[in-house]
């Protein structure tokens, strides 16, 4: 009878699971403060830094789409500027755009303003410190937490007054008869609407800013406490710069 000889298949070397190699991917510093190239490590499902891109990127897009109507109000503001009218006795186009001081207090505000966005970005930054993320996967606590904390809870506190200030800027213009109602002139209507408008996306960021720092207490993640605070940090900053383009059209307006 003949004799079968089967091949045995070769010995597979295993691995034992958390001995050396990358740690889990769903567990890795994100990074995204600067320093360090843990972050670009890929797997098989991608990794943090990917989950953060995303976001940002539907972040930007809304972004986007959301100041189209800030710059469909700045172009409305320069046309109603340089409109005219019939002058009945001499029959001339004369302009009936009248000028306004801006409240001194507007300046006050956006010093806030700026300042609330420089303890936003310390926010951010604490947030993706890699030394105190890489503590926090390690078992020893949050220090990143502890650290982003303080800054996003200072800067509700100056939204809060920015959005004070503003209030008592628009009780200011209507002391001095520039009320908003239908008489009151072009130029006091646009400051209204302009500063109305921002107050309006301020007070979302608000809300933002209060998320953030609920998220940073309840949220378990280390990615998902980095992307709240990061992509408010981004909402944030762009209500920032808004604001410094839109005050400077108020006050080339007049």
């Amino acid at each position: 009878m003949p004799v079968t000889f089967t091949r045995t298949p070769p010995e597979v070397e295993r691995k034992v699971p958390g001995v050396g190699g990358k740690p889990p991917v769903d567990r890795r510093p994100t990074g995204g403060g600067g320093g360090g190239g843990d972050d670009d490590w890929q797997g098989p499902r991608g990794n943090a830094r990917d989950r953060l891109h995303r976001f940002r990127i539907f972040v930007f897009f809304g972004l986007a789409a959301d100041m189209m109507a800030f710059a469909v109000l700045v172009v409305f503001f320069f046309a109603r500027q340089a409109g005219t009218h019939l002058d009945p006795r001499t029959y001339e186009m004369i302009g009936d755009w009248h000028p306004i001081l801006l409240p001194p207090i507007v300046y006050l505000n956006t010093a806030v303003l700026l300042l609330s966005s420089l303890t936003m970005e310390m926010a951010r930054r604490s947030i993706f410190r890699e030394i105190d993320v890489l503590e926090e996967w390690f078992g020893l606590g949050k220090p990143a937490v502890k650290r982003a904390l303080p800054w996003v809870a200072a800067t509700l506190l100056l939204g809060g007054l920015f959005l004070a200030g503003q209030a008592e800027a628009w009780r200011q213009l209507t002391a001095e008869g520039f009320a908003f109602n239908q008489w009151s002139t072009p130029a006091s209507y646009f400051f209204y609407l302009i500063t109305g408008l921002h107050a309006v996306h301020l007070v979302l960021g608000v809300a933002f800013l209060v998320f953030c720092l609920s998220a940073l207490g309840l949220l378990r993640q280390v990615q998902s406490r980095q992307i709240a605070v990061d992509a408010t940090a981004w909402y944030w900053h762009t209500m920032g710069a808004a604001w410094l383009l839109l005050l400077a059209v108020l006050a080339a307006g007049q």
